[in-house]
């Protein structure tokens, strides 16, 4: 069982940045995959970004170049720095972690609120 609670939200003006934190219950040295994930009102959750146990990343494209996922271990931490933010980033940013064992585990946080206003 791994409990995320997301923080790191809240109203900035466009052009503006925002770090978000994904606080996880336990270690997350072994957890396979972490990312953020965000759900504008009326639209479907969509990827964000992610991050391999081996630090490998993926963004979607239209963060690429101004969002930056990391993961500190030691911390047990999940972090989304966002800069450049636009009016289109205002969604709720949730956190997801997916453990790889002899089945496949998928735990989400509650999510922060990101409101960029124009």
């Amino acid at each position: 069982q791994v409990q995320l609670v997301e923080s790191g939200g809240g109203l900035v003006q466009a052009g503006g940045s925002l770090r978000l934190s994904c606080a996880a219950s336990r270690s997350i040295f072994s957890i396979n995959v972490m990312g953020w994930y965000r759900q504008a009102p009326g639209e479907q959750r969509e990827l964000v970004a992610t991050i391999t146990s081996g630090d490998t990343t993926n963004y979607a494209d239209s963060v690429k170049g101004r969002f930056t996922i990391s993961r500190d271990n030691a911390e047990n931490t999940l972090y989304l720095q966002m800069n450049s933010l636009k009016p289109e980033d205002t969604a709720v940013y949730y956190c997801k972690a997916t453990v790889r064992k002899s089945f496949e585990y998928i735990y989400w946080g509650r999510g922060t609120q990101v409101t960029v206003s124009p």
